[in-house]
């Protein structure tokens, strides 16, 4: 062949090879959309503790992917700006104080702040063509005290069948969903394979005319080396290069050493079933919306968490009023008792009154007794919720005094339910997470139905090889003729200067007969598809009833305040009539006691409705999703775990 056609060859060779491989490697991952945080892999030491936030810049360190990366342990230690709050021995505590210290310390959010990067490292598993392990989306329930604010907890994105669309959630049970079906998915990390060895073989001959020695010694060097790589395109690449050299002890080896060299690079490509980036991409496009869910669930889980809190704190403040209440009541009963015994003393009243005040104060005592210990629970309640940590006993015995304490007016209601529901159903977490949920389930019909595909596959390779060694001179001196390269440099140039070629230009066709298997999980993934529209549009009607709800218990509760404080009003005018009416003498004691009872628990009864109307409205702003903006809370400060201290 002419040297400069063979030169212009293996130019030509080259030149395909790089360019296929650059144009493969281009598309081997989507870019990334905006939400999505690319990150990198590894760590800056072998087992190094390294943040979340170092892990997502890029590292320039090739040895970096091959070193393992923990995370650093959790911090147990509560947020400085509870010191902060501390006088006297005592916590004073305000409503916006609570639900910072929540955001920073709640362990509930601590659990679920996890999910972020968990969910940022299987978008980073599934660029390398890995399957999606799916993210826990539930929201933790893990404080106790308060309510739950109406939030359902949720199950993982993409993990199992029951994710945030509900789809395949049986009454009992456990299900494994059709999520991310379809063709296999090979790895689009690049691998290197290398071999070599060094061997000897002796082998005893019984018939020298074989290689011409009794003993027939063969030593032999290998150095093989192969690169290969799949593309999310449903292609496929292969370069292999092989190396051997032989040295033997027979005469009638023509060249000893002898150098073998071989060159081969291999390319497919699927045309049917696994052809494109739709199907070969599915995990990664799964993982990405399973990351935007993630996002979405932690706010759901940041709204849980000040809706239980803002509970926790009303239910301490009806606890703290109602012991003062309990206390101005004990105090009145006691000074009755002293009152009647004075009088008793002078024989103004029969000792039966003295005996009666007694018993008034005795159950006084018992109902002050009941307020105390339910207010020690609910300061328990509220520093389990506001902290990491209640192993300082000093902290565990502190009293929690509220600052904040029931608005004296009721705020008109203005805003029309229909106005309310739009609201919910643009605002709702739950809703979000059903319809990125629904858009993975409809990637999966669409990959099912291509994995119905029979697999046809285009393939094609070249391969060269190439022969050279030193003559040997017992085979020369015999007559025989030898005509090679005498080194390593011409074997190699043998291989890749197109002077012995192979080429190959195929198909390979497998189809299933039946194909059952694939037919039951492409129907199944329409099931579940049309499951998870039934789903969301139960949760539409849901949200609708919740918000009337919501609206109907905030109006029920204002007029219950109205109600609660009129009762508290008269129960207080009759106790002053009461009291006037014995100073003149046309009264008892035991009235004015039972009259000051009844005003205790007038006032009772009004911390109660107030309290219940505080929680209504919360409730309200829960259930039209506008909870984090009534209190200005920024989800960025609550995933960092820093709230600012200033407020709108």
């Amino acid at each position: 062949m002419n040297p400069r056609r063979r030169q212009w060859l293996k130019q030509m060779q080259a030149a395909a090879v790089i360019v296929l491989l650059q144009a493969n490697m281009a598309l081997a991952v989507e870019p990334a959309s905006s939400e999505a945080v690319q990150a990198g892999a590894g760590s800056a030491a072998p087992l190094s503790t390294v943040p979340f936030e170092q892990l997502q810049r890029p590292r320039l360190d090739p040895i970096d992917a091959y070193r393992g990366t923990t995370v650093p342990p959790p911090s147990m230690a509560n947020s400085a700006r509870l010191s902060t709050l501390v006088r006297d021995g005592k916590i004073f505590l305000s409503l916006r104080d609570a639900i910072d210290l929540a955001l920073e310390n709640n362990l509930d959010m601590v659990i679920a702040r996890y999910n972020l990067p968990i969910a940022q490292m299987d978008v980073q598993r599934t660029q390398a063509g890995g399957q999606v392990r799916g993210v826990n989306t539930g929201v933790v329930q893990g404080t106790p005290g308060g309510g739950a604010g109406g939030a359902g907890a949720g199950t993982g994105a993409g993990g199992t069948s029951s994710g945030a669309g509900g789809a395949g959630a049986g009454a009992s049970g456990i299900v494994s969903s059709t999520l991310g079906t379809g063709t296999s998915v090979s790895s689009y990390d690049p691998y290197i394979t290398a071999q070599a060895y060094m061997d000897h073989t002796s082998q005893l001959l019984t018939n020298r005319q074989l290689y011409g020695v009794p003993v027939y010694h063969v030593n032999t060097v290998l150095a093989n080396a192969s690169y290969s790589q799949a593309f999310p395109t449903g292609s496929y690449l292969q370069v292999d290069w092989n190396n051997n050299r032989t040295t033997s002890n027979s005469p009638y080896n023509s060249l000893n050493p002898q150098l073998f060299s071989s060159a081969r690079v291999l390319v497919q490509q699927q045309l049917l079933a696994g052809f494109g980036l739709g199907p070969n991409l599915r995990f990664l496009r799964i993982a990405r919306t399973n990351q935007k869910i993630s996002d979405i669930a932690f706010r759901a889980q940041t709204i849980s968490t000040v809706t239980q809190i803002c509970e926790l704190y009303w239910d301490l403040v009806n606890a703290y009023d109602t012991e003062q209440v309990e206390e101005r009541s004990v105090s009145f009963a006691a000074e009755t008792l002293e009152t009647s015994r004075k009088e008793f003393g002078l024989q103004a009243i029969p000792e039966m009154e003295v005996l009666k005040a007694e018993g008034e104060v005795a159950i006084r005592q018992q109902e002050l007794t009941v307020a105390r210990t339910n207010l020690e629970l609910q300061e328990l309640y509220m520093k389990n919720a506001i902290t990491r940590s209640l192993d300082d006993p000093i902290l565990e015995d502190m009293p929690v005094v509220p600052v904040d304490h029931i608005a004296s007016q009721i705020a008109p209601i203005t805003q029309p339910v229909p106005e309310m529901i739009v609201e919910a159903l643009k605002s709702r977490t739950e809703l979000a997470e059903s319809s990125l949920d629904l858009e993975n389930r409809d990637l999966s019909r669409k990959s099912a139905r291509n994995a119905l595909l029979p697999s046809l596959g285009l393939y094609g390779f070249y391969a060269g090889s190439g022969y050279g060694g030193v003559p040997n001179p017992q085979f020369v001196n015999s007559g025989g003729s030898v005509s090679a390269p005498g080194g390593f440099g011409g074997t190699v140039e043998n291989a890749l200067n197109n002077s012995s070629p192979e080429y190959q230009v195929g198909f390979q066709l497998n189809v299933p007969l039946r194909n059952r298997i694939a037919k039951a999980d492409q129907y199944r993934t329409e099931l579940e598809y049309r499951q998870s529209q039934v789903y969301l549009e139960e949760l539409k009607k849901r949200i609708r009833i919740e918000v009337r709800n919501a609206r109907y218990a905030l109006e029920q509760g204002a007029s219950r305040v109205e109600a609660a404080r009129k009762a508290r009003d008269l129960a207080s005018r009759t106790l002053d009539i009461m009291q006037k009416e014995q100073k003149l003498g046309a009264g008892s004691n035991q009235q004015t006691l039972s009259a000051e009872h009844d005003l205790a628990l007038a006032e009772s009864a009004l911390v109660t409705a107030e309290t219940a109307y505080e929680k209504a409205r919360i409730e309200v702003w829960r259930a039209t999703g506008s909870v984090l903006e009534q209190y200005g809370i920024s989800i960025a400060g609550a995933k960092a775990g820093a709230v600012e201290a200033d407020h709108p």
